[in-house]
């Protein structure tokens, strides 16, 4: 049976492969090589699987080539869209930076002025306390002049009235010599007190002209000290708002912020000490509620400056840098800062004032500075090639960190800045946005 099953796929290959013999001829002799039909098809087999996998090699190459080149147009696409965007930003960054400085220049000018209105202002004071007061001086006189012209011409009347009186009893010489002198002294008495009333009368005249300029000239200090007010109440205004604006924005209450800075500078008195206009006791004037308003809102900017001061608003790099990776997922995991990527030896400078509470080496951070600062706010700068403090020291706004390196786990130097609230980590642009409009 299985004899026959090969007899019968041996015809079978002899219709498709005949039996062919292949001669090899030499100088001396003749030999051939006979192909059987078996071997035929196993040859047939051999190269057909051949060029089976070559066509099929080359065609994987072939997509896995074309494959490749898509991606790498894609990534490159990507990287000239991702390094737009970081022109872009850095373009950005430059018009804020140029902004913050003209707010900055804006607001030294604006304080400048405040400081001047402000001496003009008790200068205006003390002038209208001395108008008051020679106000009232010349109103005293003016009384006293009018008590004594009338005292005067009582007087003048008696005289008068002893001069008309009848005389009937016969006089002597002597009698009649000392009526001369009587009505000589009288007469020098009534001369006397005539220009004493000229005088009088002139000196009330003046009194009166005297106190209606002066009240003239109160009215026109009490405008300039209303246009005083409106300057400075303006001034405030545009100075104060974009710092509750900048407070607001990273996220923080600037009442609560105010009221912690208020307890931790507590103190009272110096020229901050409300105002009081009136000499005379009893409420508030206008004036002297307007001037202590001002007080306050200088109050208020000043410890905005105080808190502002210690809040990581500012850049911790200034050089030139690229932001390479930003807050948020990255490759799966969560990446809890920004990365500045620079040469390495850049300065590293504190954003806010503060305390170093750790330098060291820490795992994937490399060489690692915390720096704490009020409110509850730590940051934190990983990488550094070389770090410039140590554990305890007080940094103030600007201080050199260190230096921007490759230490940790890296690709390139770089540093890895973050910020935590409370242990958290938030995103460190929101501060940095929020002061861009200030600072």
């Amino acid at each position: 049976m299985k004899a026959r099953l090969i007899h019968k796929l041996h015809v079978a290959l002899e219709k498709r492969f005949p039996e062919k013999r292949l001669f090899l001829r030499s100088d001396t002799e003749t030999r051939f090589i006979r192909l059987k039909p078996e071997t035929q098809l196993v040859a047939w087999a051999g190269s057909a699987l051949i060029v089976s996998w070559t066509i099929i090699a080359t065609a994987v190459l072939l997509m896995d080539s074309i494959g490749a080149g898509n991606f790498r147009a894609q990534a490159q696409r990507d990287q000239a869209t991702y390094e737009d965007r970081l022109n872009a930003l850095s373009t950005e960054r430059d018009v804020r930076a140029n902004e913050a400085v003209a707010a900055q220049a804006r607001f030294s000018s604006a304080l400048e002025q405040i400081s001047l209105m402000q001496s003009e202002l008790l200068r205006s004071e003390d002038r209208r306390r001395e108008l008051e007061t020679g106000l009232e001086v010349v109103q005293v006189t003016l009384r006293r002049t009018m008590g004594e012209r009338e005292a005067a011409q009582d007087q003048v009347a008696a005289l008068e009235a002893a001069m008309s009186g009848d005389g009937e009893t016969p006089l002597g010489y002597a009698q009649a010599g000392q009526a001369d002198g009587t009505v000589d002294l009288l007469a020098t008495a009534l001369a006397d007190t005539a220009a004493e009333r000229d005088q009088i009368a002139s000196d009330a005249e003046f009194a009166l002209s005297r106190a209606s300029e002066m009240e003239l000239e109160l009215r026109l200090l009490q405008e300039r000290n209303d246009q005083i007010f409106r300057q400075l109440e303006d001034a405030f205004t545009v100075s104060v708002e974009p710092l509750d604006n900048m407070f607001r924005a990273a996220g923080m209450n600037p009442d609560d912020v105010l009221a912690q800075v208020r307890r931790g500078y507590s103190g009272s008195g110096g020229p901050l000490t409300p105002l009081q206009f009136s000499t005379r006791g009893g409420g508030e004037d206008p004036d002297a509620a307007r001037a202590n308003g001002i007080l306050g809102s200088m109050d208020r900017l000043n410890l905005y400056r105080i808190a502002a001061e210690r809040i990581p608003f500012d850049m911790p790099v200034r050089s030139g840098f690229r932001f390479t990776s930003g807050f948020g997922m990255r490759w799966g995991r969560m990446h809890n800062g920004t990365d500045f990527a620079a040469p390495i030896g850049t300065p590293i400078y504190a954003p806010a004032d503060g305390v170093v509470t750790f330098v060291g080496w820490s795992s994937g951070y490399g060489r690692l500075v915390k720096v704490q600062h009020a409110f509850g706010i730590e940051t934190r700068y990983a990488h550094q090639s070389r770090m410039r403090v140590e554990v305890g020291q007080r940094l103030s706004r600007g201080d050199r960190i260190g230096d921007i390196g490759n230490s940790g786990r890296s690709t390139g130097p770089h540093l890895h800045y973050e910020i935590r609230v409370g242990g958290r980590p938030v995103n460190p642009m929101i501060y940095i946005r929020a002061g861009q409009d200030v600072f």
